[in-house]
């Protein structure tokens, strides 16, 4: 039992005072035994699913799409997948299993602001790419693809319209930023009968035979069969019968240009 507490006046002022305040030891530990195994329970709590989530994230498998070949591996050998053109990356070496663009491990130094004129002093540090873990979506595959990639290439992919668009970009810089994971990612979308469509349509839009018409295909006088005949088609096949004519008769290529070319014309001379 606690004894009551007093209060007593001293200059004015309330003061208490505990003439003797006694807690039972059972109590006492009773009470703090609650407290600690409260703790202990709320932190066995948290800690397990904090780690169930890093190992779903972890543990997540590649989705199979539903035709063609599985999405390839970053690092296995794969002969039926063509090489990427610009080799692999031999600095930053992470980055052939990802799509970091061109970013590297930028180096520098910490310059003081009040010595940065006279005696600067100076600090090494480096600064890294900022990479991310995404699973982003591919519409020819019909199935995310989970991949590293940088913030830079993940805000280039929602500029160009999604991930098929940015992995089928054909200007010199882009094959560059791909790497070799991306160059793989860009054959196996290239595999599927949705982009395939689209590079047919492209070929009969600017005038080209379609693709799978084999080269024995056409007959003797040069011309493309007429299911998928048109006057652009039989034009290209035309000029390529010509110069074939030219190369087996041993012909003289005549590239000078015609007369008259670069001259400079008389004109009526000024009078001032």
């Amino acid at each position: 039992m606690s004894a009551p507490l007093r209060l007593r006046s001293r200059g004015g002022q309330r003061v208490i005072d505990a003439v003797a305040i006694m807690t039972p030891c059972s109590s006492l530990a009773s009470s703090t035994t609650a407290a600690s195994l409260h703790s202990f329970s709320a932190r066995n709590n948290f800690w397990p699913q904090l780690t169930r989530q890093k190992q779903q994230l972890r543990g997540y498998k590649q989705v199979r799409p539903h035709e063609g070949p599985p999405i390839p591996s970053p690092t296995a050998q794969q002969p039926e997948i063509p090489p990427y053109p610009l080799g692999p990356r031999l600095l930053y070496k992470q980055s052939n299993t990802g799509l970091y663009g061109n970013a590297r491990i930028r180096f520098g130094n910490t310059v003081s602001r009040e010595t940065e004129i006279i005696n600067p002093q100076k600090n090494r540090r480096k600064w890294r790419p900022n990479i991310h873990e995404k699973r982003l979506f591919s519409e020819a595959l019909g199935v995310s693809i989970r991949t590293r990639i940088s913030a830079r290439v993940l805000r280039t992919v929602d500029k160009a319209g999604g991930l098929d668009e940015y992995l089928l970009g054909s200007k010199p810089a882009r094959i560059s930023e791909l790497g070799p994971w991306g160059w793989r990612l860009r054959w196996r979308i290239m595999q599927t009968q949705r982009v395939q469509e689209r590079f047919r349509r492209e070929r009969e839009a600017l005038g080209l035979p379609a693709r799978d018409v084999a080269i024995e295909s056409f007959d003797e006088e040069g011309a493309c069969p007429k299911a998928g005949a048109t006057s652009e088609g039989d034009s290209v096949v035309d000029y390529v019968e010509e110069t074939q004519n030219m190369i087996d008769g041993d012909a003289v290529f005549d590239l000078a240009p015609e007369e008259g070319f670069m001259r400079e014309e008389t004109g009526r001379k000024s009078s001032l």
